[in-house]
């Protein structure tokens, strides 16, 4: 897990978090075959961050709610209900405890690895669900009562810091799969059409995440590429590397906001992903030829 500090003005800590959490110390973690399987969290503040998707995952809402957004997409997940999200993909989220008890926010993420999936369809009888419902809202389903159920059950491993055996984990993933699958068929059938991610178009990739602070190795995997055929389909593309590209797109961006936006200059320095105040006033001035701060007392 990765931290980067949001402003120097008090607000919200910005997090960017890469799923699978490969911390494996935390007693919020339960682990399979050595990967971090179902991790819970637990905030009495509300956060805003990144998450970095390697897999594809589950996040169940068990009290207060998360607005997520990617790309022009944007859900809102309440308590007891859940969202799939697919892997390869950067979005933006805000966890948001429950004013009326004690401004707590709790939610699962479970990982589900495309070999979990695959081996579940395949030695699994069909599944008829009870529920023929469609998502509540786009991307968002209601929790059974039965998942509800299966939630509170995990608490104990969190809680009382147990041994947990493979076996065990094995047959809690098959069982919330097993309720997935009764009790909503619409979500079913969205995990049973998971597919191995496709490459996708340089520009499409740059333009969606030219702002998050991910490495090239994390752009060439959102991308289905490896870091070399990533470089190499960049620089055919855009003639330059990836780094001059991205430095400019955000100083160039930074500009835009400062003339377009009444933003405080530190919230659009991290918000464009620079490291700092200092840098960001730096970089931005030899390419600008003056500091932002400058640059907008001279608009008003």
């Amino acid at each position: 897990m990765k931290f980067s500090k949001f402003d120097d003005k008090g607000l919200s800590m910005q997090k960017l978090i890469k799923i699978p959490i490969n911390n494996t110390n935390s007693q919020d973690i339960l682990l399979l075959d050595g990967s971090s399987v179902i991790e819970q969290c637990i905030l009495h503040n509300d956060e805003k961050g990144t998450m970095h998707l390697d897999e594809h995952v589950l996040l169940l809402v068990l009290e207060g709610r998360t607005a997520l957004s990617y790309g022009k997409q944007n859900y809102l997940v309440e308590k007891h209900e859940l969202t799939l999200l697919k892997k390869g993909t950067v979005i933006q989220y805000e966890k948001l405890g429950n004013p009326n008890n004690g401004n707590i926010y709790h939610e699962l993420i479970v990982v589900l690895k495309d070999t979990m999936i695959k081996s579940f369809l395949a030695t699994t009888e069909k599944i008829i669900s009870k529920e023929a419902n469609g998502a509540l809202r786009k991307g968002v389903h209601s929790m059974t009562a039965c998942l509800v159920t299966f939630t509170a059950s995990l608490r104990p491993f969190f809680n009382d810091n147990p041994q947990v055996y493979s076996g065990q984990l094995r047959l809690k993933m098959t069982e919330m799969l097993y309720q997935l699958g009764i009790g909503n068929s619409s979500l079913f059938q969205e995990l049973t059409l998971l597919r191995p991610l496709i490459p996708m178009e340089i520009r499409d990739v740059m333009e969606q995440h030219f702002a998050s602070r991910l490495s090239l190795n994390e752009l060439a995997a959102l991308s289905g590429r490896s870091l070399s055929t990533f470089k190499q389909d960049f620089q055919h593309v855009y003639n330059i590397s990836p780094a001059v590209w991205i430095r400019g797109k955000r100083l160039e961006k930074a500009k835009e906001m400062l003339e377009t936006t009444q933003l405080p200059v530190t919230e659009i320095c991290f918000t464009l992903g620079f490291e700092n105040m200092s840098h960001f006033s730096r970089i931005f001035k030899q390419y600008h030829r003056q500091t932002p701060t400058s640059y907008r007392s001279k608009l008003k």
